[in-house]
């Protein structure tokens, strides 16, 4: 894998895990834990026009053209495993900015990841 497919894999799997944050800041923003019967299009219609939650989409749809053209130079079965390392951001950035907890079994299970990544991406 040369630098580029590397970068290109690397800006993909950091996107989509910025989406999932972007996502849970809207959410926090919002307040929103679930949408009534009743409430449906208001909450709908908050959730449309949050910023977090249209920047967190904005992410998605950008990952997706870089996505492919990641595709267009790694096999996937190559690059798909590489999204794994999205699990290990989003992991220490809620711990950092939502203060979710990191116990000792995510770390092992973040280890394990790890491991698993550097096996795959020297395949």
């Amino acid at each position: 894998m040369n630098i580029l497919s590397f970068v290109l894999i690397l800006s993909g799997v950091m996107l989509n895990a910025a989406a999932q944050l972007f996502l849970k800041a809207g959410t926090h923003a919002l307040g929103l834990s679930g949408f009534s019967r009743h409430e449906i299009v208001a909450s709908l219609l908050r959730v449309a026009f949050e910023p977090h939650i249209l920047g967190g989409l904005a992410c998605y749809a950008i990952s997706v053209v870089v996505w492919i053209a990641a595709l267009s130079r790694v096999e996937v079965s190559v690059a798909y495993p590489m999204l794994s390392i999205g699990y290990v951001v989003n992991a220490f950035a809620a711990w950092y900015l939502f203060g979710e907890a990191l116990s000792a079994q995510k770390l092992a299970g973040i280890a394990v990841i790890i491991v698993g990544v550097c096996l795959v991406a020297r395949a």
